[in-house]
């Protein structure tokens, strides 16, 4: 069944854990709330919650988080067009989902305050460097080309660094609530 977690009996009894319906709603929630977030501060260059929210979703659901970060990258292509500009997209997104996936699950809230921030803010600033190789290729720029790409970029990088950081000072408190939530619905789920 797809929309439970279910227990299939034998000697080890093994747990096989599937989406639920709660997750289904709040994965969809939480690409579109991305999506929408980026719209409404566009009009601040580099200024977003993107980051925030992967490293949020990521924190709390680990591998099911590629779920709502591949929606918004969907919405975006969707919205904007699937041009050129959209293919890195694939997987600028996914570096910070892989490297909060290197951060324990259970991490101190005051370390957390801290290394939390710091993941957003290091994607902030590399985010020129990281989408400067699909340009290349897409572009066919050479070597020195694209390093003139990111280096003309470099101030928009600082400012993606910087609100980054200050955006991911609201994952541990984000994170607490979703935490809550979901043992909310866990019990609720378990007496219906």
């Amino acid at each position: 069944m797809l929309l439970s977690t279910q227990q299939y009996p034998d000697s080890k009894t093994k747990t096989k854990k599937e989406l639920t319906l709660f997750e289904m709603v709040l994965f969809a929630m939480f690409g579109s709330m991305m999506f929408i977030s980026k719209i409404l501060l566009e009009f601040l260059p580099n200024v977003h919650m993107i980051g925030m929210f992967i490293v949020l979703l990521t924190s709390v659901y680990r591998t099911k988080a590629l779920i709502p970060i591949y929606i918004f990258i969907l919405l975006e292509g969707i919205y904007a067009g699937f041009a050129m500009w959209w293919i890195p997209y694939l997987y600028i997104w996914l570096i910070l989902w892989g490297f909060t996936m290197i951060i324990p699950k259970n991490i101190p809230d005051k370390k957390g305050m801290i290394v939390y921030p710091l993941v957003c803010s290091l994607h902030g600033f590399l985010y020129g460097t990281l989408y400067a190789p699909a340009q290349a290729l897409m572009y066919s720029l050479s070597f020195e080309a694209m390093l003139t790409w990111i280096g003309a970029g470099l101030l928009f990088d600082c400012i993606h660094g910087v609100s980054n950081f200050f955006m991911g000072l609201l994952v541990v408190p984000l994170k607490r609530v979703l935490i809550k939530l979901n043992r909310y619905m866990t019990v609720r789920g378990r007496q219906s």
